[in-house]
């Protein structure tokens, strides 16, 4: 069975077109069964990126700014929405998941019909003052198709996107010569949540799965460097980076912090020399210089203008101490946290991914050198501070309403990061790489599949129904059988690449520390 699936594993990666084309297809299967076994609307403010969407394919890339009175987080306030003119039925889409959304026992048989009026009105959206990039790749199906079926083929789009990002990735992993660790870390950090994310409308998908490429692609560059794949890698550096920067403005920081984190594992002698020497990076460089300057000038003509009653009790210091206290909260949130936020994933998903974590994180810990430990034991420093220090200097303006995944795009550099120094540094033997990583990918998908068919449960029978949801009272199109199926099958062939043995096709790496030519080591003095 294992040298089958080794088989398979071998040529599916036979050639790098093939590789991505596979990956991308297996991507889009799992990204595109949670679109389809997912309630419209009912994942985190879906309802607004779907009006934003609709209104950017129709020209309206802004629109009046329209005070509208919500609650968050248990705060009252007036938030600044945009108003757009879409067909009418648009205007249910904000309150279509309210009978089900936070009553985990409630399946969500009980969402209203959306209604078919093509009467122009009125819609607001939360998201008007987002770059309009995103919704310009998503939202155009809208122009083709009405109702329920639009609304589902701009979610396929957005998983088109993002799992060509996740391929793209995949095949940087398999460049290097130890690939299987480093295409562990891909598959660790494509977390469920992130799969999740990449089947919504919702910028935050993007984000994440541009985010693994451009860490991957910078470990690439780094840390397994190879002058014939160098341009290539850049390419896909700056084409996540685009991603990443043009969603939202908190991706020029993580793009930042990619780069910075990257450096700090640089001790190559000569490489960034190298690299700056290529006319390839210029033009990425000015490219996404460009970009950022871009997304600047969009954020800062299009302030968040919401007027929120936040409680002279909730101060800076208050709110540093319970994001802090959070932090579990948070770190379950990237590895799955669903609907809306209200349907946790089970506990042998958090088990399991925690524990697959955990482990890569003391290898690179126990193999790293001093530069690599530096940098893995700031990641994780990171991963627990860069919410409480974000969350705590804007808690006395907008309140708390940080959520894990807005950090997703920078912690998935963690797996990344730790595996990449064991793909460098461990010994090859002494250690069974290949049957750790074989545990790993196996434990990897049978949690992702829990997850999946958990949140599937919860809509289709609630959380106190049956475990198997024989009689449904709501199923997706298709039904829940297909998609569990179908994403069982899709879930552990994606991960087959991860077994592939060590690339024998490539020179072994000298050691960084070997002496220059014409030059000895130091011989030690005797006692």
């Amino acid at each position: 069975m294992t040298s089958a699936l080794t088989r398979l594993a071998d040529w599916s990666a036979r050639t790098p077109k093939r590789l991505w084309l596979i990956s991308f297809a297996l991507f889009l299967t799992l990204t595109g069964s949670w679109a389809a076994a997912s309630p419209l609307g009912s994942s985190p403010d879906e309802h607004a990126h779907f009006i934003r969407a609709a209104a950017v394919a129709r020209g309206q890339i802004g629109g009046p700014e329209v005070m509208v009175p919500h609650t968050v987080a248990g705060i009252e306030g007036h938030f600044a929405e945009t108003g757009v003119q879409l067909p009418e039925w648009y205007r249910n889409l904000p309150t279509v998941h309210e009978c089900y959304s936070w009553r985990e026992a409630q399946p969500a048989s009980c969402a209203p019909s959306l209604g078919n009026s093509e009467k122009t009105a009125q819609a607001t959206t939360a998201a008007g003052r987002y770059h309009p990039g995103y919704y310009l790749v998503t939202g155009w199906p809208s122009l083709l198709a009405d109702g329920p079926k639009g609304l589902y083929l701009m979610r396929l789009m957005s998983a088109l996107l993002c799992s060509a990002l996740l391929a793209s990735a995949v095949v940087t992993a398999a460049e290097w010569r130890r690939r299987g660790p480093v295409m562990l870390g891909v598959f660790a950090a494509a977390t469920p949540m992130t799969l999740y994310m990449s089947g919504m409308v919702n910028p935050s998908g993007g984000e994440i799965a541009a985010g693994i490429l451009v860490w991957t692609a910078l470990l690439s560059v780094v840390l397994s460097p190879d002058p014939v794949l160098l341009n290539r890698r850049l390419a896909r550096l700056g084409i996540g980076g685009l991603v990443l920067i043009n969603i939202r403005p908190l991706g020029l920081i993580w793009f930042g912090g990619a780069v910075v984190f990257s450096l700090l594992l640089t001790q190559r002698r000569g490489l960034l020399g190298q690299v700056l020497r290529r006319k390839a990076l210029w033009l990425w460089t000015v490219l996404l210089g460009l970009a950022t300057a871009g997304a600047l000038l969009w954020a800062a003509r299009h302030p968040d203008n919401s007027k929120i009653d936040i409680p002279d009790s909730l101060t800076t210091g208050v709110a540093a101490k319970r994001t802090l206290g959070n932090t579990e909260v948070y770190i379950k949130q990237m590895l799955g946290f669903f609907g809306w936020l209200d349907t946790p994933a089970p506990a042998l998903m958090y088990l399991v991914w925690t524990a697959v974590l955990a482990t890569v994180v003391v290898l690179a810990l126990v193999y790293g050198r001093a530069r690599e430990v530096v940098a893995v034991l700031g990641m994780l420093v990171a991963v627990v501070m860069v919410p409480v220090a974000a969350q705590a200097s804007q808690a006395e303006r907008i309140g708390m309403v940080w959520q894990g995944r807005y950090l997703l795009p920078f912690a998935v550099g963690l797996p990344l990061m730790a595996l990449a120094v064991c793909a460098t540094r461990a010994p090859e033997y002494g250690l069974p790489w290949r049957r750790l990583v074989g545990l790993s990918v196996v434990g990897l998908a049978l949690a992702n599949l829990s997850a999946f068919y958990w949140t599937l449960r919860r809509f289709a029978v609630g959380t106190k129904g049956s475990w198997v949801a024989t009689s449904a009272h709501w199923a997706p199109p298709g039904g829940w059988a297909l998609w569990t199926c179908v994403y069982a099958v899709a879930a552990v062939v994606v991960v087959l690449p991860a077994l592939l043995p060590d690339r024998r096709d490539t020179a072994r790496l000298p050691d960084l520390d070997a002496p220059r030519a014409g030059r000895r080591r130091p011989v030690p003095e005797p006692a």
